[in-house]
This record gives C-alpha cells, sequence and structure tokens, in this order.
C-alpha cells in the first residue's frame, strides 16, 4: 500500500514538473542554451506522453496559457527501444484569472501512443486514437483488445477522473508556485485545489 502511495506521489509530481517545460506551453524556449535543452529531453515514456499530449493535442484546442494533461495509463508493452502505452488521455488549457484557473479548452483523447526511445531521449513516434460518434466503441475495442474492460471502467468513472484532476491541478499549481486556489469550467462552480 505503502508502495502505491509513493508511486502515485511521484507520478503526480513528473507530471507537474513535466506538463508545461518551457514557460507553459512544453516547447523549448527559443533563447535556450544548449545545456537546457538537453535537460528538457524526455528521460520517460511518461514524460513523452505529457509533452506530446502538450505541443501536439493541446494547441489544438482554444489558446491557453497553462496546458495540463492528465494521463491514465491502461497498459504498457514494450518492445526493445519501443513502448505502445494504451491511455485515456485528456488535455485541459486555462488562463488565469484572479485565483482561478479558468478552462477556456481541453478534451479527451484515448488510444494507444508509440514512444520510442532514441538515443535515451523518449519522443511520441505514433498515435492511434480511439474515433468519436458510433465508431467510439469499435476502435477501443480495436486498440485496447483485451484491455478495453479496463479502458471503459476507467473511462465511465467520472469520479475518479475528476479526483485525478483535482489532484494533478493541484500539483502543477504548487509545483509552478501559481497564485490560484481553485479552478473552474465554464458554467460550473469553482473547484478548490
Amino acid at each position: 500500500m505503502k508502495k502505491n502511495v509513493l508511486l502515485s506521489a511521484v507520478a503526480i509530481f513528473t507530471l507537474a514538473m513535466t506538463a508545461s517545460c518551457g514557460g507553459g506551453n512544453g516547447q523549448a524556449a527559443d533563447n535556450a542554451t544548449p545545456a537546457e535543452v538537453i535537460e528538457q529531453a524526455d528521460t520517460t515514456v511518461e514524460q513523452a506522453v505529457d509533452r506530446f499530449l502538450v505541443d501536439s493535442i493541446a494547441n489544438r484546442y482554444g489558446s491557453g496559457k497553462i496546458n495540463i494533461p492528465q494521463v491514465k495509463i491502461i497498459d504498457r508493452q514494450q518492445n526493445g527501444d519501443t513502448v505502445k502505452v494504451l491511455g485515456d488521455f485528456w488535455v485541459f488549457n486555462y488562463d488565469i484569472a484572479g485565483d482561478t484557473l479558468k478552462c477556456v479548452s481541453g478534451g479527451h483523447h484515448a488510444g494507444m501512443l508509440i514512444v520510442s526511445n532514441e538515443g535515451g531521449a523518449y519522443r511520441v513516434t505514433g498515435f492511434d486514437p480511439v474515433t468519436d460518434g458510433n465508431t467510439f466503441e469499435p476502435s477501443a475495442k480495436r486498440i485496447f483488445g483485451d484491455k478495453y474492460g479496463r479502458f471503459h471502467a476507467i473511462y465511465s468513472d467520472s469520479d475518479a477522473r475528476e479526483a485525478l484532476r483535482d489532484s494533478l491541478t493541484a500539483a502543477y499549481v504548487k509545483a509552478h508556485n501559481l497564485p490560484v486556489k481553485c479552478y473552474q469550467d465554464y458554467g460550473w462552480p469553482a473547484r478548490p485545489l
């Protein structure tokens, strides 16, 4: 039990620390020195997944100054330097208004990410997403295979998803010393951190 709590705390801290490298958008600053760019290389699969969600998914939505990915890994399958990551992935983009993170956009992107180890640094090299609409279930069954039941249970548990969002958002705020006390989705009451 203590090991699971410790692993969860490490995962939350890692997500919070890596969700927004380079000033909030997951990209290296234009004026970064070579040493800073090297330090920003993703040394874990989780960091590569976070960076992909921030750099390649979050920017498809309305802009927000703060991008926080939410990752729930269902399964990992490693074959040499390639890792298939099956997961339930979310991105949330926020602006700060007073003491509140105001969610301006975001969305759900479940599926399989292909993560490759290239010289000690990981990066996402492919994404097979679950599709929307009437093809959602067939595409999810195809992607998750015998892990579909686990995916469906996680995807359907809105209480657990909100609890994870609460903890990841709080960890991000703390790690980045943001002057906020809550976050809020449009049309909903603010949730305290």
